[in-house]
């Protein structure tokens, strides 16, 4: 295979907008079907295949080390839904897991409900959605998405005969049963932007499908559920920065819905129920929310009943609500807190962690009437932990911690959480990992990732194929950049829109503080994010190439400008109120100034591994194929540039679990060895 990088023909288009003209010479890449296209997307896969032939090698020894850490016959923690446990197990050698369940006797015999392996034969992508039980336990209704581009398929399975039923639907994205068991609502997305738009009730007995609802507004998508209480089905209707919710009792089907309360420019809020009143947490007095009671009867706001305000140290993420007890998911100086009271006493404690950086999940809480609170613990150093955890006696039962096989030992590593300064003075969080023995005076390799988009927050993680860096001397970082929601929703608001240079620059500022402190150097430095972090990498390397010796942008949003003059693409309007909308001259400004694309230059760049996926529904393929033409022509320096296309998933990359862990040992390789002039491999 040769080892000439590939040439994208130039085929300029004059864009203009706003007095500002830009020349896009790549822009035909967009075309899907164009055979040209699907030629340069695989001359680029050989290319990078010829690149990286060498490594193949260290590859395997990589796959072969992180597949012997895990435990293949593996399954979950079951967790009970009426006269059932729940769980899912891996069969040994099988890529997908299968979904099963027990009834609670001890010598009931388990019953299959989806072998996702079988859903997969024949198939490069396979990935279950919904996963509804009717309320008696008789049917299921569950969608997949067989192409990895997010468009799921709905079917309904009756599990007392094991067929499915002859109804179905494409392009579903939540499903929530009705109490009669014949019931069904579902939402719908639109085909070509993918706006999950429509409200639709479905009769089984019947036949029948009826649309309730159609949202007009592009900037806002919907979904449908049940609440816990099993008393009413939510329908959420929200952009970015609005709510508005609508309510059908679980026992009424063909009543109406009711709006709970009308959307307000700037106001979102969620819901929950419990006996008389809906539970809200809402941020119409403040951006990190505060927690009322409203009665079902009037739900009026002069009938509201605060009982917690809003802080402006404490983000209220979320509320688990059930018969006797609360339990609020908090977030304070970046970290996850859990705080439960008992309704009934009206007593609060929290439940406490004492790890520098740590992230909390939270586990299938079906029943209502219950004392037992189920959640995920996991940090850098310690595998995903599962908790029974009593609010009542306030006693926490571990029920699994995630298997890492061979001679994994955690107090071999250990995790710290350190702040940088950016340009305004903000200080930002960085938590790193790294095995003690390891740990040297001098600058040592660093993998840095970063996200910092929809107030998502970047939360550490456990990754037993992270060991095969950190083995060989590695330190691991996550740089905590505004964006995100690591400390709030004014951590969000100030990485977004006029404020998203603050993503970039903070990124920078962590880089420079962990050389400053001795951890790491530019020539020591690997940096990487996928999607918006993708965009983050891009718009940093345009900004400081010299910052790392490599940089990679797994499915990157990296031609930000002219994705975003296009409403017809997918998220495009709804995102307007995240990045802004180019059709407004201010706005177009603020993009302009970053969008990686355009803003690429004649020069030295660091070492780039840029993937992306085929079927792709959320960053286009096109974006980073666009950013690697266009960067072949005007870097000047000698460094490896390599672009690879999944051509069978999408935005998450593989389905299955081993091959998902091929691409890691991919990245690893690239990371470890000195042939892309980046790390010395052990």
């Amino acid at each position: 295979m040769s080892l000439i990088p590939p040439v994208a023909p130039r085929r300029p288009v004059v864009l203009k907008q706003h007095g500002d003209t830009r020349i896009d010479d790549y822009l035909w890449l967009r075309e899907r079907d164009n055979p040209e296209v699907l030629a340069y997307l695989q001359a680029e896969n050989a290319y990078a295949d010829a690149v990286l032939a060498p490594l193949k090698p260290l590859q395997d020894q990589l796959y072969d080390e992180i597949k012997a850490r895990i435990k293949e016959d593996d399954s979950s923690v079951p967790y009970r839904l009426g006269h059932y446990r729940y769980y899912s197990r891996f069969h040994t050698g099988q890529q997908y897991p299968v979904l099963c369940r027990q009834a609670l006797s001890d010598d009931a015999p388990e019953e299959v409900l989806l072998d996702v392996n079988a859903l997969a034969r024949g198939r490069e992508f396979m990935a279950v959605g919904e996963f509804e039980i009717s309320p008696d336990g008789h049917l299921l209704a569950y969608t997949t998405d067989s192409t990895g581009y997010r468009q799921y398929q709905l079917r309904v399975k009756d599990l007392r005969t094991g067929k499915l039923l002859v109804f179905k639907r494409d392009r579903v994205t939540s499903v929530a049963w009705a109490l009669d068991n014949d019931t069904l609502f579902f939402t719908t997305e639109d085909k070509q932007t993918k706006r999950s738009n429509q409200l639709w009730r479905h009769t089984l007995s019947k036949g029948e499908t009826r649309l309730i609802h159609e949202e007009k507004d592009e900037r806002f998508g919907v979904d449908v559920y049940q609440t816990r209480s099993e008393g009413w089905l939510v329908y959420q209707i929200g952009s970015h920065t609005t709510s508005e919710i609508r309510l059908l009792p679980a026992n009424r089907p063909t009543a109406r819905w009711k709006t709970l309360l009308r959307r307000k420019a700037k106001v979102q809020y969620t819901v929950d129920h419990r006996g008389e009143h809906f539970w809200l947490r809402i941020n119409d007095q403040g951006r990190n929310y505060r927690l009322v009671t409203v009665p079902v009867s009037d739900p009026a706001p002069a009938n509201w009943t605060e009982i917690l305000p809003e802080r402006a140290d404490v983000m209220l993420e979320g509320i688990d609500l059930f018969k006797d007890f609360l339990v609020c998911h908090e977030r304070i100086n970046a970290l996850n807190q859990l705080v439960i009271t008992d309704l009934r006493t009206q007593t609060s404690h929290t439940v406490a962690f004492d790890e520098p950086a740590y992230s909390l999940g939270t586990e299938a809480n079906a029943e209502w009437d219950t004392t037992v609170y189920r959640f995920s613990y996991e940090s850098m150093t310690l595998p995903e932990t599962v908790y029974d955890y009593d609010m009542a006696t306030r006693v926490r039962i571990e029920r699994k911690r995630r298997p890492v096989l061979g001679d994994f030992d955690p107090a071999r590593y250990t995790s710290e959480r350190i702040w940088a300064n950016a340009t305004d003075g903000t200080r930002i969080p960085i938590s790193l990992v790294y095995r003690k023995d390891q740990r040297h005076q001098q600058a040592q390799p660093m993998w840095l990732e970063g996200y910092g988009a929809y107030g998502i927050p970047n939360d550490v993680y456990f990754s037993s194929a992270r060991l095969s860096l950190l083995d060989r001397g590695v330190i691991y970082a996550v740089a905590h950049v505004r964006g995100g929601g690591d400390l709030g929703e004014t951590w969000h608001d100030a990485g977004k829109m006029q404020h998203k240079m603050n993503s970039y620059t903070d990124f920078i500022a962590c880089a420079e503080h962990l050389f400053a402190q001795g951890y790491t150097a530019p020539d020591r430095l690997i940096i990487e994010g996928g999607s918006a972090g993708g965009l983050l990498m891009g718009a940093v390397i345009n900004l400081r190439p010299d910052l790392c010796r490599l940089a990679i942008l797994d499915v990157p949003f990296l031609d930000a400008l002219t994705t975003m003059q296009d409403a017809s693409l997918p998220l495009t309007v709804g995102e307007y109120e995240e990045w802004g909308n180019p059709n407004k001259k201010t706005e177009y400004g603020w993009i302009r100034a970053w969008s990686p694309y355009d803003m690429l230059r004649p020069g030295n760049y660091p070492a780039l591994l840029v993937k992306t996926a085929f079927n792709d529904s959320q960053v286009m393929y096109w974006e980073p194929a666009k950013y690697v033409a266009k960067l072949r022509t005007l870097k000047t320096d000698p460094n490896p540039l390599l672009f690879m296309t999944n051509m069978g998933a999408g935005h998450g990359g593989a389905s299955g679990r081993f091959d998902r862990l091929r691409e890691i040992a991919v990245d690893y390789s690239v990371a470890l060895t000195h042939h892309l002039g980046a790390l010395t491999a052990e």
